[in-house]
């Protein structure tokens, strides 16, 4: 019975000192109060009253947001600066043995380091340098903590807070700059719209005059077709005349129907032929002319 006992009290301490570290974990093992070993992924034995895990560490990637620091700038200005510190453990053993409680030494160094960093930089220079606050900061850090076994990965500034009457007058001046650029671009405007419309007044007036040009042109051509038709009926009815041997009775009578036509005109002056004695012997023709025709 007691050696059942015994049997019993081996197997459940053989058990509970049988260890599965699991994937991203490292234990730190110390034997007789010393460092001793650091296990790794997989099945380990502890031995019993001789060998105690000193530390379980993580492996996996760490986030700290650590609280809004005031530091001060080159130029005086007092504001308050919260960071993001991502980083890993590299060594279990440094990262156990190094430094008391890792998490505040980073958070108290990180706080250091940005009111050196700051400290360099006028206030202008810090709300538009994250970039290069950032990247000092990393290397700073992670030159700092190398002792550590803590690996700095990454470091970002999340806000940078300035005074009340920095904001103010940050904002009366963002207001002020959006009101420049805002009557620039409505000068603009108004200077393409009056481009625009001079533009356009100065093709229009040239269609107009291009217009005016082609109906004279036109009007021109149908005149000078018009005097031409005339000029072809005078000639084509002198030929007629002509062809028809038309005596001198008739020319006579020609003559003085047109005449006539004058005299009915609007002219305050009417140009007699000089040879009025022929008059009466033309008369006389024109009614022989008569006769005739009835």
């Amino acid at each position: 019975m007691e050696f059942i006992i015994l049997f019993i009290v081996l197997l459940v301490i053989i058990i509970k000192n049988i260890k599965i570290v699991p994937q991203s974990k490292t234990y730190v093992i110390e034997r007789l109060g010393s460092y001793h070993t650091t296990w790794q992924t997989g099945l380990h034995i502890k031995i019993p009253f001789i060998d105690r895990i000193s530390n379980n560490v993580s492996l996996k990637e760490k986030v700290r947001d650590f609280a809004p620091q005031p530091v001060i700038t080159k130029d005086n200005v007092t504001m308050h600066i919260d960071t993001v510190v991502y980083f890993q453990i590299t060594d279990p053993k440094l990262f156990t043995y190094g430094v008391e409680n890792p998490i505040s030494a980073i958070e108290n160094l990180t706080a250091t380091t940005l009111r050196n960093i700051i400290g360099e930089l006028e206030l202008d220079e810090t709300l538009t340098s994250r970039d290069l606050i950032n990247s000092k900061m990393c290397v700073i850090l992670d030159e700092a903590t190398d002792p550590w076994g803590i690996k700095i990965n990454r470091v970002e500034v999340k806000n940078i807070i300035p005074p009340k009457d920095i904001q103010e007058a940050m904002e009366k001046q963002m207001r002020a700059e959006r009101e420049r650029r805002e009557s620039i671009l409505r000068a603009e405007g108004e200077k393409k719209s009056s481009i625009l419309i001079a533009e356009g007044e100065k093709e229009s007036a040239i269609l107009r005059a291009e217009a005016q040009k082609q109906s004279q042109i036109k009007l021109a051509e149908g005149e000078a077709e018009a005097i031409l038709k005339v000029q072809q009926a005078t000639a084509e009815g002198l030929k007629l005349l002509k062809d028809a041997k038309a005596d001198q009775a008739v020319l006579a009578l020609k003559s003085y129907e047109t005449l006539e036509k004058v005299a009915d005109g609007q002219s305050t002056k009417i140009i007699i032929p000089s040879d009025l004695q022929n008059m009466a012997g033309m008369l006389t023709a024109a009614s022989e002319i008569i006769k005739k025709d009835k």
